[in-house]
């Protein structure tokens, strides 16, 4: 018998969908021995509840714990953990000082500003919950020390975290100095991503695998742009990754135009890129590099890289440009002047209020029920605005998918404690369940519902040790108060335009497609190919993005994913747009002049992204002078 297939829909898909990838087994050995341990110290020496708060801190920055460089988890722990810790401050005193009226409207305006600050990138989203939940439980949670030594306490866990992240190897490179092993594998990953592509030219996957790469390429950009002190790299080793960055920036290029002309290169095209990915995580020489055939401007672009690419590795240092990372200079005001236009914009307008709205009604429902004495004997009211932030965080998934992995994995979190607590000697017990929730983190962190089921044992026991009593089933009642206020205000009517975080980012790719495609019609081309690779990469980052922001809103249930139709086919173009025009650049770099086929590839893509953002309500382009 047949039966017909059930078209499962796209929220739920996205549920029960879980990130590929390897488990990075430094970031487990870092989580057991973070939270853990400084619980173990803080009960030794009799000050269990000061230990409870720098758990906490461990615990919130352990999730910000990701692959990279040093230097950029110095920017992704230490700017949250600064956050959150100035939350527990502002909570913990406002939670001795003021009524439940005025910290409910506390709490709804540090939502606004904090959901305001978190649409300008990763960092700040970061930045943004840690702060709104660190207040929560200063508010809520009852400890006997003051609010500085609380938030004292949890910059220290955050920082003991930081400081293991600095001072361990943190992948399997294990050549040259151990301090860049994060740079390394961000740079080899470039290198294989660049073969990859190659290898896919003329096939089905090209398009993917040309998204494949630049993931890579900006995964390695920030890994090697992390924080320093002086504006210049400064050891050999790191000047070295630098040039070895840079000279794959013109092999992206190539690979990119060979996957826009749609036809097969040769097989030892792509064996080049894969030795110099070998020998940037070995820090060995490349040896005799294959070289491809000269047959075609992107093929002869192609040989030329991989030769300039070959000199690099030898000499071992790129000299001037080609020890830049291509970013564009900014200042600090320049910077500050982003940041308040990305908050204040539709994007940052939209999530601070929906995050007001829900970090403000979870603390007013909380309050409520509190002062009704629901909780009983012992106060956690905290939990419930403190769910209601990661619920309402979109990097965690669509609206719907993260309610339902919320829940269950709040349910499977409490009944698994509910057991374990049974059967576990107190306090030692808990001191290592503790330990082990720690390291599974970064093991479970590729599913919302196996993180929330594994940060829920964690908080749990920390509660318990802390002196208050067993509170898994008030965890699960409390997770599906959340759960319903969220998707109540998740679907209210916004005071401004809805699919604003989609639009302005839309926007935002737009601008950077245009500025790179009138840089390579205009003059500058082949006098300015650092210029061209700032704009390229600014175009790609920002497509990137676009399309991030995108794929989540489709993933919505209807009454919040029809707000972004169209938006996809206005991405799709503009990745036509900018491929083409990356085909163009190696094109002018070759013979000077751009052929019939380019030129009216160009015309055809401009005025279907005309006519797709009309549909999509987007404001129609502003075509570049050369054209």
């Amino acid at each position: 018998m047949h039966f017909p297939s059930v078209a499962v829909p796209p929220w739920l898909a996205h549920a029960l969908r879980a990130q590929p990838g390897p488990v990075h087994w430094s970031a487990v050995l870092r989580g057991a021995l973070a939270a853990g341990p400084l619980l173990l110290v803080a009960v030794l020496s009799g000050r269990t509840s000061l230990g409870v708060v720098a758990a906490l801190g461990a615990m919130l920055a352990g999730i910000n714990d990701r692959p990279g460089s040093r230097r950029a988890a110095v920017k992704r722990l230490g700017v949250p953990a600064l956050a959150g810790a100035s939350g527990l401050l502002v909570g913990s005193y406002a939670g001795q000082h003021v009524d439940g009226v005025t910290l409910t409207l506390l709490f709804t305006g540090l939502g606004l500003a904090a959901g305001a600050v978190s649409a300008i990138g990763p960092v700040a989203s970061g930045a943004g919950t840690q702060l709104l939940v660190a207040a929560a439980i200063g508010a809520g949670m009852p400890l006997p020390e003051p609010g500085w030594q609380r938030a004292l306490f949890f910059l220290g866990g955050a920082g003991w975290l930081l400081a293991l992240r600095l001072a361990l190897p943190t992948t399997g490179v294990s050549a040259g100095d151990y301090r860049f092993d994060g740079e390394r594998d961000a740079v080899g990953a470039v290198y294989d991503a660049i073969a990859a592509l190659l290898e896919a030219v003329g096939g089905p996957h090209a398009s993917a695998r040309r998204v494949a790469l630049t993931a890579a390429l900006d995964h390695a950009q920030d890994a090697l742009a992390g924080p320093r002190l002086r504006p210049y790299a400064s050891s050999s080793a790191e000047r070295r990754l630098h040039a070895q960055y840079a000279a794959a920036l013109p092999l992206a290029e190539a690979a990119t135009a060979l996957a826009w002309a749609d036809e097969a290169v040769p097989e030892r095209a792509a064996e080049g890129p894969r030795r110099l990915a070998v020998a940037v995580r070995g820090g060995t020489h490349t040896g005799p590099l294959p070289a491809p055939a000269r047959s075609g401007p992107a093929l002869r672009a192609l040989d030329d890289a991989l030769l300039h690419a070959a000199d690099v590795f030898d000499r071992g240092w790129g000299g001037g440009a080609a020890t830049t990372l291509h970013t564009r200079r900014r200042t600090a005001v320049s910077f500050i002047r982003s940041a308040v236009r990305t908050g204040f914009g539709p994007g940052g307008r939209e999530y601070g209020l929906r995050v007001a709205l829900c970090f403000g009604a979870s603390a007013a429902v909380a309050q409520a029920l509190h002062h009704a004495r629901w909780y009983g004997n012992h106060s956690h009211w905290y939990w419930l605005p403190a769910t209601a932030v990661f619920l309402v965080k979109p990097d965690l998934g669509p609206l719907a998918s993260r309610v339902v992995c919320r829940a269950a994995g709040t349910v499977l979190g409490a009944v698994v404690f509910a057991g374990l607590a049974a059967l576990l000697p107190r306090p030692e017990g808990l001191v290592v369940l503790v330990a082990i929730s720690g390291a599974l983190i970064p093991v479970a962190i590729r599913h919302f519902a196996a993180q929330t089921a594994v940060v829920t044992v964690l908080v749990l026991a920390l509660v318990m040790v802390g002196g208050e009593p067993q509170a898994s089933w008030s965890r699960i009642g409390e997770t599906l108060l959340a759960c319903g206020i969220v998707l109540l205000v998740g679907h209210l009517p916004a005071l401004g335009q809805r699919g604003g975080t989609v639009r302005a980012r839309l926007v935002r790719a737009v601008e950077a497609a245009d500025a790179y495609l009138a840089h390579v019609l205009g003059d500058g081309t082949t006098d300015d190919r650092a210029g061209r690779w700032i704009l390229r990469r600014e175009a790609y980052r920002a497509l990137a993005e676009a399309r991030a922001a995108i794929d989540l809103a489709a993933a919505e249930l209807p009454a919040l994913a029809r707000h972004a139709e169209g938006t996809d086919a206005v991405a799709a173009t503009l990745e036509r747009l900018v491929d083409t025009t990356t085909a163009c650049a190696v094109q002018l770099d070759d013979t000077g002049r751009l052929t019939p086929r380019h030129t009216a590839r160009i015309a055809e893509l401009l005025d279907e992204l005309a006519e797709r953002r009309k549909r999509a309500g987007l404001p129609a382009p502003d075509l570049p002078a050369a054209v």
